[in-house]
């Protein structure tokens, strides 16, 4: 058993900083680099991406990234756990395999996960008694049944553990719980059980802290006055010991910042009850935990006690709701806010002239209220600003009444107030809105699966 182990994170979503990834590989030692790319709508987008093209369905940039740091998994042993296979793994792999045999590399071992994807199984599911109601609202899945896009059970890490078990050098997961990809490595180094509750939790814990990327080394930080250096800023680095303490720090030299606020503000982030955080693996309780700024960009996580884990996996799944238009015009000074005001509500008056059924309608004034609720009152449009961004939202469940809607945005450049800008991308066009639907599913209905792949 090793003392310790070092794992990186290099993504907290798909789109992340595209150099963080070499910066974790070449700055400094690490045992393990973990990327996260799977928010809930990129389970949909990537399943549309699968519909147009049979070979897709993955994150793509993660093929890349692998290309860019081969030589580190050969030369330094260093281990990728990422969930860049989205609802196709098994593409995603074979891309890989496929850049590693050209690049002339041998005895690299890929892993794939899955088991994740029920989509193909909700009528099988709802005949067999899984009703696989929202969370929410308590509403059958069946309602939605003709309308969803992606379907997909959050996994645990314990096919993570089987393909390190095995001696995967990359392992490529469809939907596993996001902290999972950092449990694994912990699992396998260092020998747990799964029914050792606490430090099953220091794995969730751990992960939950990192799995964000840079969001927890001085990103998006509410005191970001006090990080020096977001140009180079460091992604986060997990130091793992055995008796389930870690350490949250991050190569020296790079910027960014570590200090207890921001592993603070981290823990807080997409929680509810925070004395049970839920996991396939476990449920952590965040308020056991401790913390100790233990050097510079280094702080020390301890105590943190756990429970067992529910007995259902929670669902992700997505679905059609319509459709929505979203488009801004820039009034100037001169009674800049009256300006858009007026333009809002022509655009409404043309709406309901030309018989339009809309669902759901909201005008914002960026520059008043683009970020609260407030109303416009009679003081406000009294008062001058220098320029106001008009930006209409409007849905409904027919493309072509809101792409018809978009066709009287533009106009109002020479049939409404003056002193209008920002117009140069032209007719806004209906975009389709992907909802969210949360559920349960009892673990016996999935069945989790592993495969290891060599050239």
């Amino acid at each position: 058993m090793k003392s310790s182990i070092r794992i990186a994170s290099a993504s907290g979503f798909w789109g992340d900083l595209p150099r963080a990834p070499v910066d974790q590989v070449t700055k400094g030692s690490i045992d393990y680099l973990v990327m996260d790319y799977l928010a809930e709508v990129t389970m949909s987008i990537l399943q549309k991406q699968r519909m147009r093209n049979p070979d897709h369905g993955y994150a793509l940039d993660f093929v890349h990234v692998i290309d860019q740091i081969l030589e580190y998994i050969t030369a330094r042993g260093v281990r990728v756990i990422s969930n860049a296979g989205g609802v196709h793994p098994e593409a995603c792999k074979e891309a890989i395999l496929t850049l590693v045999k050209e690049r002339g590399y041998e005895d690299i071992s890929v892993a794939v996960v899955d088991g994740d994807d029920i989509l193909g199984k909700i009528d099988a599911l709802v005949e067999g008694g899984h009703q696989l109601e929202n969370i929410d609202t308590g509403e059958p899945i069946t309602s939605v049944r003709d309308q969803l896009t992606s379907a997909n059970v959050y996994l645990g890490s314990r096919p993570i553990v089987e393909a390190l078990d095995q001696g995967a050098d990359i392992v490529i997961t469809g939907r596993v719980f996001d902290a999972g990809l950092i449990l694994g490595p912990m699992i396998h180094e260092f020998g747990w059980d799964f029914d050792d509750y606490d430090r099953i939790a220091s794995g969730i814990v751990a992960g939950h802290i990192i799995e964000c990327g840079a969001q927890a080394s001085g990103g998006n930080f509410t005191d970001w006055q006090e990080v020096k250096d977001f140009v180079n800023i460091g992604f986060p680095i997990v130091e793992a010991f055995p008796d389930g303490t870690f350490a949250v720090t991050k190569h020296e030299g790079t910027g960014g910042l570590i200090n207890q606020m921001t592993v603070k503000e981290q823990l807080v982030y997409e929680i509810a009850d925070p004395s049970a955080y839920l996991t396939p693996d476990g449920v952590a309780d965040f308020t056991t935990l401790q913390l100790q700024q233990s050097g510079p960009d280094r702080v020390r996580v301890f105590n943190i006690k756990g429970k067992p884990p529910p007995r259902s996996y929670k669902v992700s799944a997505s679905y059609k709701a319509g459709y929505k238009i979203t488009s801004t015009l820039v009034y100037s000074w001169p009674r800049a806010l009256g300006k858009a005001q007026k333009a809002a509500d022509i655009l409404q008056g043309r709406a309901e002239q030309l018989g339009l059924e809309l669902g759901k309608w909201k005008a914002e004034y960026i520059g008043y209220n683009g970020c609260s609720e407030n109303p416009v009152t009679q003081e406000a449009l009294e008062r001058e600003f220098e320029e106001i961004q008009l930006r209409i939202s409007v849905s409904g469940m027919n493309r072509e009444v809101l792409d018809r809607f978009g066709k009287e945005v533009i106009p109002l450049v020479l049939t409404g107030p003056g002193g209008v800008t920002g117009y140069a991308a032209g007719r806004p066009k209906a975009a389709e809105i992907v909802a969210y639907w949360p559920a349960l599913l009892d673990k016996s209905a999935v069945e989790p699966r592993m495969r290891l792949f060599t050239i």
